[in-house]
């Protein structure tokens, strides 16, 4: 049996003569209890707004995008693309043309991107499932479709046949422009949708067909800016990153989905690390009482303590008693902590319980990553403080 461990389950569920102690107990129970509640209930939060900001980007942007390392465009060659549709683990792929560009409207110019694409992309990405009024370009047309916010900077509307919505792209080549109307090559294009996503991506793009744009920027037919690749299931993305870069010879540079979104991922990363050592250090005061408990324990116990050393129970292993307990304090304080945080979490996805705005819940995720982290946390915190609790235990109080 172990003689430590035996004692110190017996310390836990009894009950001392002295009332304050166990008040103090209940406080310092109540402290873990709570801390791992708020840490758990946060972090959830935290991971639902999380997947609720990258719900924006995830919908669509592609799994991958090979671009070119130098330049801005890449050939791409008929034996290319069938060696890219025989890689294992790609769904689908498309090709786009991808350049800033001006656009003009009743009077009114806007700098933005024109972004050409073939008639895959809708398998690639889902822009076509966030058309807010009208509908998807037809390939081989000048039909296009523009973002909520540049529809609301032209004041455009769909179809409007007065007003021609003009884009105008700079010729390539050298030397000094003469004549200023070949400096760019313009044609008419014609709004058949418009698509809103978010605030920065609803002023972003004109998407068009990719013949059209490709004649615009006088590219070659298997002329373009990047490939997006949409993958299956369960895929490994390395092994086809590593295929896709021998079919280019590596002269082409492969972004995933994070690595395209870098700075929405560090940000939020950055603000969940930060709210963990916040609350972890609210954790850790709570624990002070947990080492308040204990120190008022071992002076509850001290004659039954002298009495054990008397007997022969070294001082390590009374030491262990109270390093014991204090620990079993917090693995039990943060297992009723998180059974509560995970009731508070999942009455939030079912009810709605606390709003952000009228028709938006605060979006919660219960995930067991954040209850290893909180879990993990409870125990390592309380392991120490009831070390430093224990350490009171020596020769010379018990004299």
């Amino acid at each position: 049996m172990n003689f430590p461990l035996y004692i110190a389950k017996r310390y836990i569920f009894s009950k001392s003569k002295n009332n304050a102690i166990n008040i103090i107990n209940r406080i310092a129970s109540m402290g873990v209890i709570v801390g791992a509640m708020a840490l758990f209930v946060v972090l959830s939060v935290f991971s639902g707004l999380k997947e609720f900001s990258l719900s924006f980007t995830n919908d669509i942007d592609p799994d991958l995008k090979v671009s070119a390392t130098l330049g801005k465009s890449f050939f791409v060659v008929p034996k290319q693309e069938k060696e890219i549709e025989g890689i294992e683990g790609i769904a689908s792929y498309s090709k786009v043309v991808e350049e800033r560009v001006l656009f003009t409207f009743a009077g009114k110019q806007e700098v933005t991107y024109l972004k050409g694409v073939d008639s895959t992309y809708t398998a690639v990405s889902h822009f076509d499932k966030k058309i807010y009024n009208g509908e998807w370009l037809k390939p081989n047309t000048f039909q296009v479709v523009v973002g909520y916010g540049i529809a609301q900077k032209f004041s455009m509307g769909l179809l409007d046949y007065k007003n021609a919505f003009e884009v105008f792209v700079p010729r390539p080549g050298k030397g000094t422009i003469e004549n200023p109307e070949q400096a760019f090559n313009s044609t008419d294009v014609f709004p058949v949708g418009i698509y809103a996503i978010s605030e920065d991506l609803d002023s972003k793009y004109v998407f068009a067909d990719l013949g059209l744009a490709q004649e615009l920027l006088e590219y070659k037919d298997n002329q373009v800016s990047a490939i997006e690749i949409k993958l299956k299931n369960g895929a490994d993305e390395s092994a086809i990153i590593s295929k896709l870069k021998t079919i280019f010879k590596n002269k082409i540079t492969i972004k995933n989905k994070e690595q395209l979104n870098e700075a929405l991922y560090k940000m939020l990363n950055t603000e969940n690390i930060a709210v963990y050592l916040i609350f972890t250090l609210v954790i850790v005061v709570a624990l002070f009482n947990l080492i308040g408990a204990l120190i008022m324990m071992i002076l509850d116990k001290k004659g039954n303590l002298k009495t054990l050393f008397n007997l022969g129970t070294g001082i390590k292993d009374l030491r262990k008693i109270f390093l014991l307990q204090g620990t079993l304090l917090s693995v039990f304080g943060g297992i009723i902590g998180l059974l509560l945080g995970a009731a508070f979490v999942f009455l939030q996805q079912q009810y709605e319980l606390i709003m952000i705005t009228p028709t938006l819940a605060y979006p919660v995720v219960f995930t067991m990553e954040n209850v290893l982290i909180v879990l993990a946390t409870i125990v390592t915190l309380g392991f120490i403080s009831s070390l430093i609790a224990s350490s009171r235990v020596s020769k010379k109080l018990l004299d």
